[in-house]
């Protein structure tokens, strides 16, 4: 049989009490209730999902093993509820005992209490999902934000890149000389090419004189300014109206790409 040291040992009747008595502690009280009723603390705390110790100490009224008087307000309403018993009573005499057995108030936090209070309890199955599902919108997200990053550098890069970039290595050669202006007057441009580049020259019209890659010499005809882009400028000898134009101010990394007039 189970003694409770702060109870006074009765020499009458075990009959279950029916009312907390004029001394009698909260703790004490719901001790014999269970008593009463034939229940084991180890199912008292299944039951409640409480801590053996702390359902002793809260029958021993032992408040300074518990956490604050919130928490043992709350444990103790649990509790009675369990026994079918009414708390009110209950919660009240524990606020009359609590100062004289602590020294502190009812609503005071006790320091260095054993019993630490939980935390919050981890979210539903249904709380993880939403978060995960949330997680994975976010991810689709930034990679569609990336990939549209990625794709609008490209298309800029392919904008800056020449028109003439090309593969040196093809053999196409597409070369286009307008006879009219051949035979109608204008500037005379001369190329000699030591070895294969490609070219692209437009005169002041708009005409293309010659595009592509070339390896024979050019004699053309066009209205001046002439654009001129050469991509191997070393490759070639230029001549307008039969003066030596000299190709190494207009070059850059072994290409030229400038104006050129009379």
């Amino acid at each position: 049989m189970e003694v409770n040291p702060n109870s006074q040992q009765s020499t009458g009747t075990s009959a279950t009490p029916n009312t907390l008595g004029n001394v009698q502690r909260p703790g004490e009280y719901l001790r014999h209730i269970r008593l009463a009723q034939k229940r084991e603390l180890a199912d008292v705390s299944k039951a409640l999902n409480m801590p053996i110790k702390t359902l002793e100490a809260l029958e021993s009224d032992d408040y300074k093993s518990l956490p604050e008087a919130t928490f043992i307000k709350g444990y103790y309403r649990i509790y009675a509820k369990y026994l079918n018993v009414d708390a009110s009573a209950i919660i009240q005499r524990f606020d009359e005992i609590y100062a004289n057995d602590t020294g502190l108030l009812p609503n005071h936090a006790l320091k260095d209490s054993p019993i630490k209070i939980m935390g919050k309890l981890p979210g539903s199955n249904s709380d993880r999902n939403k978060k995960w599902l949330k997680r994975i919108v976010i991810a689709i997200v930034v990679i569609f934000v990336l990939w549209l990053v990625v794709l609008g550098l490209q298309k800029w890069a392919a904008k800056k890149q020449p028109a003439a970039a090309a593969n040196p290595q093809s053999n196409t050669q597409v070369i286009s000389v307008d006879q009219n202006t051949a035979t109608t007057g204008g500037d005379q441009l001369n190329l000699k090419f030591s070895q294969p580049t490609s070219v692209n020259i437009v005169d002041s019209t708009g005409k293309v004189l010659a595009t592509g890659r070339q390896a024979a010499d050019l004699s053309l005809k066009g209205v001046s300014p002439f654009q001129v882009r050469l991509d191997n400028a070393s490759a070639v000898t230029l001549t307008l109206n039969n003066e030596s134009i000299p190709l190494a101010p207009y070059t850059v990394n072994g290409q030229a790409d400038f104006r050129l007039s009379r």
